[in-house]
């Protein structure tokens, strides 16, 4: 997402076309896990806020094909990418505009439901967000978001370096007004926000050689390239050593090889208007 709030520079991950992919490893290998239970009834309005290149918004129109979805972002770059991404799916149910996440130019009461995914992580005021989201959502609506939590991985084998080098993500993310460990306080994130009835499931990626696509779509594709986006500006900061992060690396692809073993959790939060 790049909103007014969150500008390209700030936003942890880049937007390199490696970016993009990784985007769209990641929305195709967890799609079952997060929007196996995200669908919207025939004739619903449906906002998904901070749609960025549309890595999710495919999954959305795909799962509720009779719901109508307004996917909005603050950069016509990745609006475009997202429109062809839709397009290429042969999705006709997406209209995409041009908005800003805090100052949300739609009538108050104007959706069924208001979905976010992957966006509130990389925003200095995430509760403002949702406040905004409440505003334009219609009494009995639904919220539902979407987001990690970077201290809930674990591996194995896992070292120091591993962790040191994950741990590097999570202060650079910090340092640009974020929180990678957001996850964990989604519920009072949403409650706070004025949403009742709030639940929140946590979602865990469990993946062992078994699994042979986990291991490419999350363990290699997204978590681990993930991580490795942050060298610069990790080695910049003296966050670690060069020698220190290169054996962390090392060390993550080696949790993918025949006995390793990666661990994540994501949570899910849906409330009500």
């Amino acid at each position: 997402m790049r909103g007014t709030e969150v500008s390209d520079s700030k936003y942890v991950h880049g937007y390199s076309e490696r970016e993009s992919v990784r985007l769209g490893d990641q929305a195709n290998t967890l799609s079952g896990l997060l929007h196996h239970d995200t669908r919207y009834p025939a004739g619903s309005r449906v906002l998904e806020l901070g749609c960025g290149v549309g890595s999710q918004t495919v999954h959305l129109a795909r799962n509720s094909p009779d719901a109508h979805f307004v996917s909005v972002d603050i950069s016509p770059e990745s609006l475009a990418a997202a429109q062809e991404r839709v397009r290429a799916e042969g999705h006709s149910n997406v209209e995409f505009r041009q908005a800003d996440i805090f100052h949300l130019d739609f009538p108050p009461d104007s959706f069924d439901h208001v979905f976010i995914c992957f966006v509130l992580e990389h925003l200095p005021h995430p509760a403002k967000a949702l406040e905004a989201a409440r505003v334009v959502l219609k009494p009995g609506g639904t919220l539902t978001a979407i987001e990690g939590d970077h201290g809930s991985f674990y591996c194995y084998p896992e070292t120091e370096e591993a962790r040191a080098a994950v741990d590097c993500l999570i202060r650079v993310q910090a340092d640009l007004g974020g929180d990678s460990l957001i996850g964990r306080r989604l519920y009072p994130l949403v409650t706070s926000a004025g949403f009742r009835e709030v639940s929140v499931s946590p979602r865990m990626v469990y993946v062992d050689s078994s699994r042979p696509e986990w291991v490419e779509g999350f363990s290699k594709n997204t978590f681990t390239a993930m991580v490795e986006g942050v060298r610069e500006a990790s080695l910049a900061k003296s966050l670690i050593s060069e020698a220190r992060w290169e054996k962390g690396i090392r060390d993550l692809y080696r949790a993918t090889e025949e006995d390793g073993v990666f661990c994540y959790t994501f949570f899910k939060a849906v409330g009500l208007k």
